[in-house]
């Protein structure tokens, strides 16, 4: 898995990184974990600029989280917990976890944008709640930037932090990136599996 990010970034560069960064939040078991700090592998080594690591990956979540936040505004909420009702076991979401972001961006505002890119089981889908309240895509995009910087920033300084270590510890990434991977995708499937059968909606 590891050889597979470097490899990626090494051909790419930053548009490798944005592209990965973007997957990141449609697909989740490809988690920033591994993607920001092995560029900040790559940067330490001299082969790409830190500034550079991070706009390209904050470019790429922010460009992640427009189909999320789109799909909120165009389609709504209550048409929303539908889809999740009846095919949400592909994306692992249930109508339960979009009226709590909803709920949670109504108490919280955009910080929600900012510190749920902290969270990995949140980050994927954290625009889905700014979309829903028809929040405006200029600050929208400002307040994802801002969060994206912010995670995008800590990853590549660990990565570029660890460069000295580089040798020693390189033998380990691969087999280690690749459990993660694995533990992410099984969680994933399980998910998949343990989400409720779509189900007409309850009487209210």
């Amino acid at each position: 898995m590891a050889d597979w990010v470097i490899g990626v970034i090494g051909s790419l560069g930053y548009a490798g990184i944005a592209m990965l960064m973007l997957l990141e939040n449609l697909f989740p078991p490809l988690p920033s974990e591994l993607i920001m700090p092995f560029a900040g592998f790559l940067a330490a080594r001299g082969e790409l600029h830190p500034a550079g690591v991070v706009a390209a990956g904050a470019l790429g979540s922010l460009l992640g989280a427009l189909p999320w936040y789109w799909a909120g505004r165009k389609i709504g909420a209550e048409r929303l917990e539908d889809l999740a009702r009846r095919h949400g076991r592909w994306i692992a979401l249930t109508p339960e976890e979009i009226e709590r972001g909803r709920r949670l961006f109504e108490k919280k505002g955009p910080l929600v944008l900012v510190f749920g890119r902290l969270v990995p089981a949140l980050r994927t889908v954290v625009a889905l709640p700014a979309g829903l309240a028809r929040m405006r895509v200029l600050p929208f995009m400002l307040w994802t930037v801002i969060g994206s910087l912010i995670w995008t920033s800590i990853l590549t300084l660990a990565g570029y932090l660890l460069e000295s270590q580089y040798e020693r510890i390189e033998k380990w990434l691969n087999p280690v990136s690749t459990a993660i991977f694995a533990i992410i995708a099984i969680w994933y499937v399980v998910r998949v599996i343990r989400h409720p059968s779509g189900a007409s909606k309850p009487a209210s």
